[in-house]
């Protein structure tokens, strides 16, 4: 059998592996489909993340050295790639009752021919409803990314509200900003085939950056009030920048991005001094998350699933291209990693 690694720094690589026994607790699940994640594992894939020297303390809240005799948090040859899988129970141990044989599931996993999970009071392995769609499934990760922007800027019936990123997430978000009562919902984004699909789904207008005076065409288009909530999801500086230029008085950025570091040259003067935004970093896997312990980590996953499974979401148009397994090494090189601009989120068949 095969899975998906990072053998090094951006190169990824199909490996043999065997199966270990199934625990009593646990199920293994014969894959189907697949889809990795497009924003912190491609910056794991790089080699260039924070966690592979460092580990973020609780007790500290910030960055600390590992201890020189620890693990490393990536090993590449070991670093397996994927994040979302839909399968079926194939086995399953003698202690799990809420799953049977030939079931239909999601959940959290790598991108490998089986994936084995706990099935006892596991609540993030889902049960995928008859005739549910496999491409909504493997956005449930980015669709709890997308809530959060959503509800961390608070989004009202009657705003204003510019995405800023139309990957899965940023497209997801399109579609709750709308549904939660934006009266103008603005997507950003360089890529012309981003923009229609966001217009399809919800989006007023779009606007390509390059060239583009982002915030004054947000001021124009909001009779010069400018955005009362900003989602910025690319982690761009440039997109931090145009934001903080098109926010609205004392409006909110809800940013979900894992940015990079910024090049000299961004500017909290300016707008950023005058417009007295507010900035809040928003995180779907924060626990507690600002509006804890009404919404836990559970709720959030809950809903987003429900959303996605009866066709609240619609993200058929979000995994693109889809590939098959054998050739999931080149096509994540290619999509996720050295050509982003050509993809969406990236689908797996097996």
């Amino acid at each position: 059998m095969k899975k998906l690694v990072a053998t090094q720094p951006r190169v990824a690589e199909l490996m043999d592996y065997e199966d270990r026994p199934v625990a009593a607790y646990e199920v293994k699940i014969r894959v189907k489909f697949g889809a990795p994640k497009h924003g912190t594992e491609v910056v794991d894939f790089r080699g260039v993340s924070p966690f592979i020297d460092e580990e973020f303390s609780a007790e500290w809240g910030m960055f600390v050295p590992r201890p020189a005799d620890a693990p490393r948090g990536i090993v590449f040859g070991e670093f397996q790639l994927g994040n979302m899988v839909v399968g079926t129970v194939c086995e399953k141990g003698c202690e799990v009752t809420d799953y049977a044989l030939s079931d239909d599931v999601c959940t959290y996993g790598p991108l490998s021919e089986t994936v084995i999970v706990n099935a006892v009071n596991n609540y993030k392995l889902r049960k995928m409803p008859a005739g549910a769609s496999w491409k909504n499934a493997v956005c449930y990760d980015p669709a709890q990314f997308a809530m959060s922007g959503v509800r961390d800027g608070n989004v009202r019936v009657g705003d204003f509200v510019v995405i800023v990123g139309l990957g899965a997430i940023g497209q997801i978000a399109v579609q709750l900003a709308k549904k939660a009562g934006a009266s103008i919902v603005i997507g950003v984004d360089p890529l012309e085939k981003r923009g229609e699909i966001a217009l399809k789904n919800g989006a007023d207008a779009v606007f390509n950056p390059i060239g583009t005076d982002i915030g004054l065409e947000i001021k124009k288009l909001t009779g010069k009030q400018g955005a009362d909530v900003i989602i910025e999801t690319s982690g761009n500086a440039q997109a931090l920048q145009a934001a903080l230029r098109g926010i609205a008085y004392g409006g909110t950025i809800s940013y979900v991005a894992f940015a990079k570091p910024f090049a000299e040259g961004f500017n909290l003067g300016r707008e950023a001094h005058f417009n007295n935004a507010k900035i809040v970093f928003s995180r779907a896997c924060s626990e507690p998350n600002p509006d804890y312990p009404r919404w836990s980590r559970k709720r959030i996953e809950d809903s987003c699933w429900e959303l996605l499974m009866n066709g609240y979401l619609n993200c058929e148009d979000l995994i693109d291209p889809v590939v098959t397994f054998s050739n999931s090494a080149e096509s994540y090189m290619k999509y996720v990693d050295q050509h982003p601009d050509q993809s969406i989120k990236l689908g797996i068949t097996f």
